[in-house]
């Protein structure tokens, strides 16, 4: 589904990103996880052609990303607040989105049903823009909206951070249904080594921009991940 080929992102003489080969099935739920500065959201930005690569390419579904926008209408992210719009309700960007996406406003109430628990009462009808809304609440907007459309792949860059420990739970179940029983390709980025290895089936880690670790998540992976870590802090 997604192909990476020989890509690196350079900024004058630093180089954040040099990936030379990654592929991602179509369904695999994937997590990248590494330190600040490691090339997470460089990567993801790249994915999404909001930066252009120095050198190579990512192809999502056989289209190059950055030649083409062909790969939009079945592609969707939440990457921060940067993709929301502060000053609609949530009610009207979910409606936007929509829109953009074939959905009418029936359509649209008709999905969000299926949030109300996760929502908690918090977002909808609530009179607030989303520039308003507390962080977290921000957050569930943007990734329920990032989902509207029935996309097929999926990538979300932190996405429990500033989460309460019961929406966690829930966007944890939320994410592992999607990959296993809707067959979507999610790719997650988190700083959270137990949440990530909960929900992913397989786990890269970057470092200085590049894969030192491609993993299948099993029992053994968290362990080996918190023992990966501990040993770059102590180095």
């Amino acid at each position: 589904m997604i192909v990476t080929s020989n890509l690196s992102k350079t900024y004058g003489s630093k180089t954040v990103l040099n990936i030379n080969e990654l592929e991602i099935p179509k369904g695999q739920s994937f997590g990248l996880v590494g330190n600040n500065g490691a090339g997470k959201t460089t990567y993801f930005s790249l994915l999404l052609d909001l930066i252009k690569p120095t050198t190579g390419y990512v192809k999502n579904n056989d289209i190059k990303v950055d030649d083409s926008e062909d790969w939009k209408p079945f592609t969707s992210a939440f990457i921060d607040e940067s993709f929301l719009i502060g000053y609609l309700t949530p009610e009207e960007y979910f409606y936007f989105i929509g829109e953009l996406r074939g959905q009418n406003k029936a359509d649209i109430d008709g999905f969000l049903t299926q949030f109300e628990t996760l929502f908690n009462g918090e977002i909808l009808q609530q009179k607030k823009y989303l520039r308003d809304l507390s962080k977290g609440n921000q957050k569930k907007a943007g990734i329920v909206a990032a989902l509207i459309g029935n996309p097929e792949v999926v990538i979300l860059d932190e996405p429990f951070a500033n989460l309460d420990p019961t929406t966690q739970i829930r966007l944890k179940e939320l994410i592992k249904d999607l990959a296993k029983t809707k067959g979507v390709t999610v790719l997650i980025s988190s700083h959270d080594l137990m949440h990530i290895t909960e929900v992913c089936e397989r786990i890269v880690v970057l470092e200085k921009g590049e894969v030192i670790k491609d993993l299948a998540t099993s029992e053994a992976t968290l362990s080996a991940l918190e023992a990966h870590f501990s040993s770059a802090e102590d180095a």
